[in-house]
């Protein structure tokens, strides 16, 4: 079955939602909380994925609800937040959309309260994934896919931070490094990255090493979202070399996807429980690329079981290759970790 519809739809809302985030950090966020930003990215993909496919029963899962916006104090955001989704459609050179009203933004914001689930079809959205990157100038993604009877079929990241070469080798310093990318992947197709203004979209490869030598991993950035020493620890056992790559948001799947590193190692603390949404759009990235994403019993990613994604431990990316000693260094270093303690 072909998705080609639905990627289209989701490439136009991607975008328009990155660039609603660029417009926006170019005023320095000053009229615009943090909360309405994603609000804001939120009402644009779901407003242009229900006006692409009016006549299907839309179910959107996403971060992010209403409820903050409608308070009495949230007046002036709720309508600075609704002239730059405005601003921002208009924008769009295709676009035959009447402005929208501050109703119109709240429902569009609360059409993401679906539960997701295992029968038909389910967008899931993150609307800024990685929002401390983000505010930072560093790494996020809006990041979008599609779930089909429980599966991933389709997925989209937009991360307007992410330089077109190699992130390793990225210079800030270097106006001539063009930065902003668009990846995207439809199931049993292939992944594509294009620039986000539009560039002819390029075939990625995840990396083809054998050897964890010459391995480099990626893990995030904030060591609150992710068990740093265990991560090290593993990356020893396994015999990685190189140190590792911090970076924010699911930029990571995107820059493993086209070879950038061999690794993603995400291990969060006791008591958190990961999120479709956090997840869905990167793991089909990585995955048409040639790639693999599991838990540390090496299980695969389960999106069928509503919001939440449960799972043993973490989460392992990495070439087809590579998992099986990588999973055992895992294995091995959990074990080490739990009796140590």
């Amino acid at each position: 079955m072909s998705y080609n519809k639905q990627l289209d739809a989701a490439k136009k809302a991607a975008s328009l939602a990155a660039r609603l985030c660029q417009v926006s950090l170019l005023r320095l966020l000053s009229p615009f909380s943090r909360i309405g930003l994603l609000k804001g990215s939120q009402a644009i993909v779901s407003f242009i994925l229900e006006k692409e496919f009016p006549s299907v029963s839309f179910s959107l899962v996403a971060e992010e609800d209403s409820g903050d916006l409608r308070k009495e104090e949230s007046k002036e955001t709720l309508h600075r937040i609704t002239e730059l989704v405005n601003e921002t459609l208009s924008g769009d050179e295709i676009s035959d959309i009447s402005p929208l009203s501050e109703e119109d933004i709240l429902i569009a914001i609360d059409k993401g309260k679906s539960e997701g689930g295992p029968r038909g079809q389910h967008w899931v959205l993150d609307p800024i994934d990685g929002t401390k990157g983000f505010l930072r100038g560093d790494q996020y993604a809006i990041a979008l896919a599609l779930l089909d009877e429980g599966k991933v079929v389709l997925g989209v990241l937009a991360c307007p931070n992410l330089p077109l070469g190699s992130v390793a080798f990225h210079d800030r310093s270097n106006p001539g490094n063009e930065v902003g990318c668009l990846f995207f992947a439809q199931v049993d197709a292939g992944t594509y990255m294009q620039s986000l203004d539009g560039s002819s979209p390029t075939k990625v490869h995840v990396s083809p090493t054998d050897n964890p030598e010459e391995a480099s991993f990626f893990e995030s950035f904030e060591a609150a979202h992710s068990m740093h020493d265990l991560t090290s620890m593993i990356a020893r056992k396994l015999g990685v070399k190189a140190p590792p790559v911090r970076i924010d948001s699911q930029a990571k799947y995107g820059a493993l996807s086209r070879g950038d590193g061999a690794i993603y190692l995400r291990f969060p603390h006791k008591g958190y429980r990961e999120k479709i949404w956090d997840h869905a759009a990167g793991y089909i990235v990585v995955a048409e690329a040639g790639g693999i994403a599991a838990d540390a019993s090496g299980n695969p990613l389960d999106f069928s079981r509503g919001r939440y994604l449960d799972l043993d431990t973490g989460i392992i990316v990495t070439n087809q290759k590579l998992m099986p000693s990588l999973l055992k260094a895992v294995q091995e270093s959990i074990k080490e970790k739990i009796s140590s303690l």
